[in-house]
């Protein structure tokens, strides 16, 4: 029987994360190295990357590796996930982070979006743990976190985000595209299970970051605080620890599941 700290030690693992040098993922992906293990940071824009991700990857030198990615291009990310096999001889963990958002209205004025939001947050991530499955069928382990959002669990209140009924804030392909990434994680826990490998999602609440922070600020921000029963949005560390539980045998019985990180906001 492993102790505690056994079980939450990731020391030789390797971790694959897309949109893994800033924001959300970067969180997980400090998380995972903290816990001791390798993490390769896919982006589409790595050059682009904050000072924070440049710090953990100093920070990490040989542990890490990034690489460029467009996680809708199949050669691409097959060519991403040989790279980082290559490199550190596996992957044991894939954290599909990668997304995108943009309002469109529930018309067919809207499509561009809608295609462009699927195709990132929901083709994405079936492309990236398609890449992944096979070597962790081979070696009979892995965990593979998703991440949808509340939006993928409830539908959002409008009236949080804007003054009147009639300010455009519509989001349907951002909503539909994280439903299914959740409905997506089932069905992996279901069919890789046999081969030990697990698959659970993540749906953060609200986080603010450089993306959002022109809507969340003033009343918005007040608001979703107050309807929020911990009083506060996510914050920079919110998410390590759950990923850290997901990723190593803290949690090697758990699988399909879908875990809000949301301050109590799907509780009412």
């Amino acid at each position: 029987m492993k102790t505690i700290i056994e079980l939450y030690d990731l020391t030789g693992k390797t971790a694959f994360i897309t949109g893994g040098t800033r924001g959300l993922g970067l969180q997980m992906a400090e998380g995972l190295a903290e816990a001791g293990a390798n993490v390769v940071l896919a982006s589409a824009n790595p050059d682009n990357a904050p000072p924070e991700c440049a710090a953990l990857l100093a920070k990490l030198g040989p542990r890490s590796l990034v690489l460029p990615m467009q996680v809708t291009d199949r050669e691409a990310t097959h060519a991403a996930v040989a790279k980082a096999v290559e490199t550190f001889g596996t992957i044991d963990i894939c954290i599909a982070c990668a997304g995108t958002n943009d309002g469109h209205p529930l018309a067919t004025e809207g499509l561009e979006t809608w295609e462009k939001i699927m195709a990132v947050n929901v083709t994405g991530t079936f492309l990236t743990c398609g890449a992944v499955a096979p070597h962790m069928k081979a070696q009979r382990f892995g965990s593979i976190i998703t991440v949808s959002s509340i939006y993928g669990m409830v539908g959002m209140d409008k009236s949080l985000y804007t003054e009147t009924a009639e300010d455009p804030f519509e989001f349907p392909a951002y909503q539909a595209s994280k439903g299914a990434v959740v409905n997506l994680t089932r069905e992996m826990a279901c069919s890789l299970g046999r081969f030990n490998i697990r698959a659970n999602c993540l749906c953060p609440a609200t986080f603010v970051s450089d993306q959002n922070r022109h809507i969340l600020q003033g009343k918005v921000l007040d608001r979703i605080n107050a309807r929020t029963p911990l009083g506060r949005t996510g914050e920079a560390d919110d998410l390590k620890g759950v990923a850290v539980f997901l990723a190593s045998e803290a949690s090697k019985y758990i699988t399909g599941t879908i875990l809000p990180v949301d301050g109590g906001w799907t509780a009412w």
